[in-house]
């Protein structure tokens, strides 16, 4: 499987490269910058990778690009769905696969036209500790009544995961809040029929909310209340409460424990303890087996629906 990877070189695309040094048969083959060419060209000699660029059609012209990894802003990321399928590339994007419902529904279409393997990168999906949770959930041992979710920051100027600097600008809603929401519908098996949300002041050089409040509820009677803020200082990073009928459980990214504190041993639950290497794994298994993964963009569309839905509540607040 031969990888290109756009945003290489950010904090997301170097967890996707760490990622695929740990897949058999997987090699990133080419890798794409922003504007500052000798930037990636040293990214480039540094891991050993043979093609590199700031134009992301290059890599797309590439017979040896089997498929192509999006670690790229947020704002960008349909465009560039869209320019990867029509290339005839099968793509997995970065959280969120747009930052608006038009864009989502024309990405969605356009992998069906298409048939390639297009894929979000929601790897809540895939950390073994919400697996557990899911695995027990599809056996019927397990029936979510509430999650209750902390996303928290500390990003008061425009910075990546890395500290670094950024050229654009994140987003609670479509960016953090994605991951609850399709987490929480996947889990229930179910989409919210009910929504609120309400935000802080918007900061005036970000032009975003630092802090916001969401709450949705599904058919069966689970909620979800969804706390998020840039405003945190420490610890960082999403904690999820899950309260079920058969018990309590703590997520932390990989780890899970019960709701008195006792770690849940998870090393049965898949082949690796990291999500974004699982979530790779299965991409590639998805376009070598020729068929839809697990967080397909068809699959993942009812979050942007919600996403959508929770951004009209904040509007009608204005």
């Amino acid at each position: 499987m031969r990888v290109c990877i756009a945003g290489a070189a950010g904090a997301f695309g170097m967890k996707h490269l760490e990622a695929i040094s740990a897949i058999e048969g997987a090699e990133v083959v080419s890798v794409v910058g922003g504007s500052n060419l000798e930037k990636i060209k040293a990214f480039a000699a540094e891991h050993n990778i043979p093609h590199y660029t700031t134009d992301l059609a290059e890599s797309l012209a590439r017979d040896d690009v089997d498929c192509v990894i999006l670690a790229t802003p947020t704002q960008v990321h349909a465009a560039q769905v869209k320019q990867c399928l029509k290339a005839g590339k099968h793509v997995q994007t970065e959280i969120p696969m747009a930052d608006n419902i038009e864009d989502a529904k024309e990405i969605v279409a356009l992998q069906k036209e298409t048939g390639l393997v297009a894929m979000a990168g929601h790897t809540r999906r895939f950390n073994p500790s919400h697996q557990w949770i899911h695995n027990k959930i599809q056996a019927g041992e397990l029936n979510v009544l509430q999650m209750d979710v902390q996303t928290y920051f500390f990003r008061r100027t425009n910075t990546n995961a890395k500290g670094e600097a950024r050229s654009w600008t994140d987003h609670l809603l479509w960016h953090h809040a994605c991951h609850t929401v399709d987490l929480f519908q996947y889990q229930t098996g179910e989409t919210a029929t009910q929504v609120q949300a309400m935000q802080g002041p918007i900061h005036p050089d970000l032009g975003i909310a630092l802090d916001m409040s969401i709450g949705m509820k599904v058919p069966s009677g689970a909620l979800c209340t969804l706390s998020l803020s840039f405003n945190n200082d420490g610890p960082f990073g999403t904690f999820f409460r899950y309260i079920c009928d058969n018990g309590t459980y703590i997520a932390r990214y990989d780890d899970l424990e019960d709701g008195k504190g006792n770690p849940i041993d998870l090393s049965g639950v898949a082949v690796s303890f990291n999500g974004i290497e699982l979530q790779d794994r299965e991409f590639f298994a998805a376009i070598r087996e020729g068929r839809e993964p697990n967080s397909s963009l068809s699959q993942c569309y009812p979050a942007m629906e919600t996403l959508d839905q929770l951004e009209k509540c904040l509007e009608a607040a204005q």
